[in-house]
């Protein structure tokens, strides 16, 4: 299945998961869309400068986050690890996450989140 660009829905959520500032989501696919039963969602995040995720756990589910631009800090299950382009990132089994754009340009990540 293609989805052109123009066809992705994008949201803008404030105070995602209690972070600050604003996070844009870009929806690639949809739990309905894929073939599997463990995929959740696919999504594009963007955080402008200064903008976070806030700590929260996945115990049902796994998150994957691929950093595709920018630089983050990101909270590890209680230890923040400055993170980069081309740096993978799992958090699953009840573990806790958070990110924060720490620089000047949007930092874009791409997330999947798996069924456990």
């Amino acid at each position: 299945m293609l989805k052109k660009a123009e066809e992705l829905t994008k949201e803008i959520k404030e105070g995602f998961r209690g972070g600050k500032g604003s996070v844009e989501l870009t929806y690639l696919f949809k739990q309905e869309e894929t073939y599997s039963k463990n995929a959740k969602l696919i999504v594009k995040l963007t955080l402008q400068s200064g903008c976070s995720i806030g700590l929260h756990a996945h115990t049902d589910d796994e998150e994957i986050f691929y950093i595709l631009k920018g630089k983050g800090l990101l909270n590890d299950n209680g230890t923040e690890k400055e993170v980069t382009v081309g740096d993978t990132v799992l958090t699953g089994g009840g573990q806790t996450h958070a990110l924060e754009n720490i620089s000047n340009e949007p930092l874009e990540v791409l997330a999947t989140i798996l069924v456990c």
